[in-house]
Order: C-alpha cells, then sequence, then structure tokens
C-alpha cells in the first residue's frame, strides 16, 4: 500500500513526494460542504501539501454559499470576476461586498456567508487556505441560533 494520499475525484495530478513540483490541471466541478462547485487546486490530496490548499470556487448567478466557518485556519480569497456580498460575524449581520480584482481575508472560526450579487454571472475566486485538508474543518453555521 501506498503512504501516498489518494487523489480525489475533480483533479488530474498524482500526490508527489514533498521534494517535488506539482503542477495540477482542475479538470471537474467538486461540490462542497460550502454547496459551491470548487476546481480542485493545491491541496493534501492533490498535491501532497503538509499546510496550504488553494481551489477555484465558482458562485452560480444568483447562487448562495451554505453559512459556515473553518475551524483554526484563515482563508484568503481572491476575486477573479462579478460581486459578492460576504455575510460575516454573529448572526451574519455584517457585510462586505467584494469585485474583481479584490482581496479578502477571513480569520479562522468567523462565520460568513457568500452571496453572488448577479443574477446573470457567475462570480469565481481563488482560495487559499493554511490547511492542506481544509474541507475536513468547515462546520455548519445556523445564525438564526446566534443572534
Amino acid at each position: 500500500m501506498s503512504s501516498e494520499p489518494d487523489r480525489p475525484a475533480g483533479a488530474s495530478a498524482a500526490p508527489r513526494p514533498a521534494a517535488e513540483l506539482v503542477a495540477v490541471r482542475p479538470d471537474r466541478e467538486v461540490l462542497t460542504h460550502q454547496r459551491l462547485p470548487y476546481f480542485l487546486g493545491i491541496s493534501a490530496a492533490t498535491a501532497g501539501s503538509k499546510g496550504l490548499s488553494m481551489h477555484i470556487v465558482v458562485i452560480p448567478p444568483g447562487g448562495v454559499a451554505q453559512a459556515h466557518s473553518h475551524q483554526d485556519f484563515e482563508t484568503a480569497i481572491y476575486v477573479l470576476e462579478g460581486r459578492v456580498e460576504t455575510r460575516y460575524g454573529p448572526g451574519l449581520h455584517q457585510s462586505v461586498v467584494s469585485e474583481a480584482g479584490d482581496f479578502l481575508f477571513i480569520p479562522p472560526d468567523v462565520p460568513h456567508q457568500a452571496f453572488n450579487l448577479s443574477s446573470t454571472e457567475p462570480a469565481r475566486a481563488i482560495i487559499a487556505r493554511n490547511d492542506a485538508d481544509e474541507q475536513e474543518r468547515v462546520l455548519p453555521y445556523d445564525p438564526a441560533a446566534d443572534g
């Protein structure tokens, strides 16, 4: 049995030992805990990463992510196209709008929910986290239970 991690569906790269460079071509969508389509990029499973993940997320026109938080790790987002409102904090009462060219930082454990503000165009972003197995620590969040 190999000690290399299994490659998840949706990424066409075999994991490599940490001393090698790995190129990953995200070749199909994967539905995530956030209920949004991701194109898998770098993670423990696709590239043997130890502390980093990076993917492309697509929010369909009028689409909304499942409200959630990321337990104990940070998230950095770069918006490639579209306009996204991210509601965050207790009860999701705070809000920020990001558009193409903007960066967004989400601290660990902050509940948040993304909304594509366009009813006709998808929003696309690069998502990076300091966790190589980032989907393992995605926690659903119920804003009604928090205020």
